[in-house]
């Protein structure tokens, strides 16, 4: 893992243990590297609670609750489904923090409305609103989904700030 990386996920690692919080995250284009990347950390298990790999719909809807009609009408990688995603994960987990991340990684898989480095990540305190962004990154699958992780864990640090 990366200096800049690994110097991420300790900040936010020290920011959850600061504040008593747990992290949970469900992941869907990264794979469980949002997961591989915290767990790096020695001690981790004081802030991380567990992740969610929900690669297929199906597990979206077993896993995490995801509504089979918001899956049919807006699809797997919208800002409705992680939404619903990281509602999920707090339903699900004894977290009190939360991350979802689904996407399309590539190199297939983008139409004109989602194209290949689609991705969208929700970020959500227990009994709060949650909140989504949109990115729309470059590169090959590998640079697409490293880029989902960084961005997941930079929102996460501010938002944890």
């Amino acid at each position: 893992m990366e200096i800049k990386l690994i110097s991420l996920v300790s900040n936010l690692g020290k920011k959850l243990q600061q504040q008593g919080l747990m992290i949970a995250v469900a992941e869907s284009c990264t794979g469980g590297g949002i997961a591989q990347v915290l767990t790096e950390i020695a001690g981790s298990s004081q802030w991380f609670e567990r992740g969610f790999i929900t690669y297929s719909n199906h597990s979206k809807i077993e896993m995490l609750g995801v509504n089979q009609h918001t899956l049919e009408q807006f699809g797997a990688v919208s800002a409705k489904t992680a939404l619903e995603m990281v509602e999920g994960v707090l339903t699900n987990s004894l977290a009190n923090y939360a991350i979802s991340v689904t996407g399309i990684a590539g190199p297939s898989g983008g139409s004109l409305e989602k194209p290949v480095g689609t991705v969208f990540i929700a970020w959500q305190y227990k009994n709060s609103l949650a909140r989504v962004r949109k990115y729309l990154f470059k590169g090959s699958r590998q640079q697409i989904r490293q880029q989902a992780i960084i961005e997941a864990l930079k929102e996460s640090l501010i938002d944890c700030s």
